[in-house]
């Protein structure tokens, strides 16, 4: 096998959207990087059955609704 071939497999922390935190083995980042999450299990929709609304975060919704408005969406 080639040498070097494969990214590096180390311990990174990552911090949920409520504060918590863990830590998991990734070839993210470095190592004891932490990983900080804007959407996670605890709020994402699919998760939490749909009641949850995602923010417009920079207006990329709003922009995307004006740019279509006259499709009908």
């Amino acid at each position: 096998m080639k040498k070097n071939l494969h990214p590096d497999y180390h311990l990174i922390t990552v911090k949920m959207t409520d504060g918590t935190e863990y830590q998991t083995r990734s070839t993210w980042g470095k190592e004891g990087d932490t990983l900080v999450l804007d959407i996670d299990p605890t709020v994402h929709p699919a998760w939490t059955g749909g009641t949850g609304r995602m923010l417009d975060q920079g207006g990329r919704v709003s922009k995307f609704k004006k740019k279509y408005e006259g499709l009908g969406f």
